[in-house]
């Protein structure tokens, strides 16, 4: 990618600021290159800290600016009002792709506001992407090139690691285990603690153990590049704790996998309602 793309970012929350910091952070970007866009006086303070140009409102964007990447990080409820104020820059000799990583929010419903010909990249981050380690999944329409794709990509992958599919369908799908995930997995972390507590533990030194085992085993299985079956076997000794454990975990018919298995349907359901 070229360190002289330049880009829009239409909305510093948690989730345009941590896009901006791994930009900045990782090179992929410079901070003169990017333009961001947002109302709010203290996200616009924490923007302009990190040395980007900062303004307000879409009009206040300078009149010469071409930019190669717009992204648009708002809510899914304000889209409609948002993204119709850059068509202007969808209809430009050498038009910019835009990035949407709006929630449920369609390419259809999206060029809808920009034109048919719009570039549009749909990417559902997650939370993990404010510390560099999200995981990141893209879908593109039929109008971004090759090019577009690898500058996405990369300054996507400063955010945490990029995966691709070309079935917008699966978004559902991605939502429900990645774009949702980290809540079940801060769940697991709650319900550790409350075990460890249960079982007598000081509830400080019960919440330091399950945060650690959790994040621990995370790094280790990501490192190991094992199937996580064969590492769960290989810490389960026949007759042990762990299997004791894992019998109530794994029961026929009621365990862990039928219950998360339930939980993401569950959310990709919901995914659906909220897109249609």
């Amino acid at each position: 990618m070229d360190r002289k793309t330049t880009a829009i970012l239409v909305g510093c929350g948690n989730m345009g600021h941590a896009m901006l910091r791994g930009w900045l952070a990782s090179g992929v970007m410079e901070p003169g290159a990017i333009h961001v866009v947002e109302p709010g006086e203290a996200l616009c303070d924490r923007a302009r800290d990190e040395g980007a140009h900062v303004v307000a409102d879409a009009k206040d964007l300078p009149a010469t600016l071409a930019p190669d990447v717009i992204v648009i990080a708002v809510k899914p409820q304000v889209m409609a009002a948002v993204v119709p104020y850059y068509r202007r820059f969808a209809e430009l000799a050498e038009p910019p792709v835009f990035v949407s990583v709006a929630a449920g929010t369609r390419l259809a419903t999206i060029a809808a506001d920009l034109g048919d010909a719009a570039a549009i990249v749909r990417v559902m981050p997650n939370t993990p992407a404010a510390v560099g380690e999200g995981m990141m999944v893209m879908v593109s329409n039929a109008n971004v090139t090759q090019r577009q794709t690898e500058t996405v990509r990369a300054m996507m992958a400063a955010s945490g690691r990029v995966a691709t599919i070309d079935d917008e369908a699966l978004m559902d799908a991605v939502t429900a285990v990645s774009g949702s995930g980290p809540a079940y997995v801060f769940h697991l972390i709650e319900a550790l603690r409350a075990a460890g507590i249960a079982a007598g533990l000081p509830a400080e030194i019960a919440g330091d153990l399950a945060l650690q085992t959790v994040h621990g085993s995370g790094v280790y299985a990501a490192r190991s590049g094992q199937d996580p079956a064969l590492l769960r076997a290989q810490v389960t000794s026949p007759n042990g704790t762990t299997a004791a454990a894992l019998s109530v975990l794994m029961r026929p018919g009621a365990g862990l996998t039928e219950l998360v298995t339930e939980a993401v349907e569950a959310a990709r359901k919901r995914s659906v309602e909220l897109g249609a």
